[in-house]
C-alpha cells in the first residue's frame, strides 16, 4: 500500500472526529444563559394611621416694645449724652433742646402768675367791705385762672426742653444729632426697643389657614393661649433652646396678602433674637388622622416629578406618582397617589425596572421608623425629594 494511499485513509477517519467537537461547542453557544434572579427589595406597606405633624414658616422677630422718642418743643440740639445701640434707663437723659426760649416764657408766665395772685389777695378783703364791685373780683379771678394754666405750660415746655428715656431699652440710632433744629414733635429723634421678651410674627397662607380650621384639633390650637409649641431656627441652622407661646392672633385678614399675622412670644435674655430678623418658625402640636405615611428616602424625583416604587401583582415594579405632604420625623406624609395597602420600595429601588419582578421582604427598620413618629415633628412641604431613576 502505497504512503498516498494510507494518507488519504487517515484524512477520512479524523474528520469526523474533529467535527465533532466543534458541533458539540456550537451547542453550547447557542444555548440562552439562565436568567438572573429577581433583585431583593426592601418595602413597607402602607397603612392609616395618625401621625403627627408641624408646620414651618417664615417669621420676622419684632421689639417686644417700640418707643419713638420726639421733642414735644422746637430748638437746637444743644446735646445727645446718650450711646447710640446701647441699653438705657427709664429717666435718662437724651436730648437737651436748647432752653433759652422756654426758659423766657416760663420767667413771663411766672411773674404773671405771681402778679395775679396779688391782684386776687388784695380785691378779696375789699369785696368783704363793699369797696370794690363784684365785676372787678370776678376779672381778677379769671385773670389769675388763665395765668396758672399758662404757667403750668411754661414749666412743662421748659422740662420738656430735656428730653427723656419714657422707658428703659435698647436705643437706637439718633436721626437729629447735635447742632440741628427740632421744630417740634412731627421730627423723629430715636427710638427705644423693649428685646426681652420679643415677638416673632409670622402668616400663614390663606390654605392652611383654611386647613387648620376645618379641623377641630387643629383649631383650638391656633387661639391665643393654647397648647401649640412654637420654636425657631437661626439663620445658621441652629435651634433656639426655648420654645414661644401663641400670644396674639390678628382678628381679621389683611386686606393686601390675604394672610392673618399670628404672634408667639420669646424670652431673650441672651439677645438671640433682634428686631428685624428673619427666622424659621417650626408649629409643632398638630396631627393628621388616618394618614399615610412612607420614609422619605423611598420619595424619587425625575423630570420634575415625584413618584415610588409600589410592587404590584405578581410581585413587579411600578412608577406611581405621588403629592407629597409634609415631613414626619424620618417619613414623608403622602397627600395623593397611595391607598392602603399598596407596597412601597424603599430600598433597591435604584435595581428595580417597571414591570420586571422584584423579591419584596419588609423593611427592617419599618416598625423603628414608625415609633419614631412620636416623637418627631413635621416640616412644611419638604423642599424636594431625592433624585432617583428616570421611569
Amino acid at each position: 500500500m502505497s504512503h498516498a494511499t494510507v494518507f488519504r485513509m487517515l484524512t477520512r477517519a479524523a474528520v469526523p472526529l474533529l467535527a465533532a467537537p466543534l458541533a458539540l461547542a456550537a451547542c453550547k453557544k447557542e444555548a440562552p444563559p439562565p436568567a438572573p434572579p429577581p433583585p431583593e427589595v426592601a418595602v413597607v406597606t402602607v397603612a392609616p394611621a395618625s401621625v403627627p405633624e408641624s408646620y414651618e414658616l417664615t417669621g420676622e422677630v419684632q421689639p417686644y416694645r417700640r418707643v419713638e422718642v420726639r421733642s414735644r418743643v422746637d430748638g437746637v440740639i444743644m446735646a445727645r449724652p446718650f450711646t447710640e445701640g446701647t441699653t438705657v434707663r427709664q429717666g435718662e437723659v437724651l436730648y437737651r433742646i436748647d432752653p433759652v426760649r422756654t426758659a423766657a416764657a416760663y420767667r413771663s408766665a411766672l411773674a404773671r402768675y405771681q402778679n395775679a395772685q396779688r391782684t386776687v389777695a388784695r380785691l378779696n378783703p375789699l369785696l368783704k367791705q363793699n369797696a370794690v364791685a363784684q365785676q372787678d373780683v370776678d376779672n381778677a379771678r379769671t385773670e389769675f385762672e388763665g395765668a396758672q394754666g399758662d404757667l403750668a405750660e411754661a414749666k412743662k415746655n421748659r422740662d420738656d426742653a430735656t428730653v427723656r428715656a419714657e422707658i428703659g431699652g435698647r436705643v437706637g440710632r439718633t436721626l437729629l444729632d447735635v447742632g440741628a433744629r427740632v421744630t417740634g414733635p412731627a421730627d423723629l429723634l430715636t427710638t427705644i426697643d423693649v428685646l426681652d421678651p420679643v415677638y416673632v410674627s409670622f402668616r400663614p397662607s390663606a390654605q392652611q389657614l383654611l386647613q387648620w380650621r376645618q379641623n377641630p384639633n387643629a383649631r383650638s390650637l391656633i387661639q391665643r393661649g393654647s397648647a401649640l409649641k412654637v420654636s425657631v431656627t437661626l439663620a445658621d441652622g441652629s435651634e433656639l433652646p426655648r420654645t414661644g407661646t401663641l400670644d396674639f392672633v390678628a382678628p381679621s385678614l389683611d386686606a393686601s396678602t390675604g394672610t392673618q399675622e399670628f404672634r408667639a412670644l420669646f424670652k431673650n435674655a441672651d439677645r438671640s433674637l433682634v428686631p428685624g430678623q428673619f427666622v424659621r418658625v417650626r408649629l409643632a402640636g398638630f396631627a393628621r388622622d388616618s394618614a399615610l405615611a412612607v420614609p422619605q428616602r423611598s420619595v424619587q424625583q425625575a423630570l420634575g416629578r415625584q413618584f415610588v416604587y409600589v410592587v404590584g401583582k405578581g410581585d413587579t415594579a411600578a412608577a406611581r406618582d405621588i403629592t407629597p405632604g409634609p415631613w414626619s420625623g424620618d417619613r414623608w406624609i403622602i397627600d395623593t397617589g397611595l391607598v392602603a395597602g399598596d407596597r412601597v420600595i424603599v430600598d433597591g429601588a435604584q435595581k428595580v425596572a417597571p414591570g420586571k419582578p422584584v423579591r419584596p421582604v419588609a423593611l427592617v427598620d419599618s416598625l423603628a421608623s414608625r415609633d419614631s413618629l412620636s416623637s418627631a415633628s413635621v416640616g412644611a412641604k419638604a423642599p424636594a425629594a431625592r433624585s432617583g431613576a428616570t421611569r
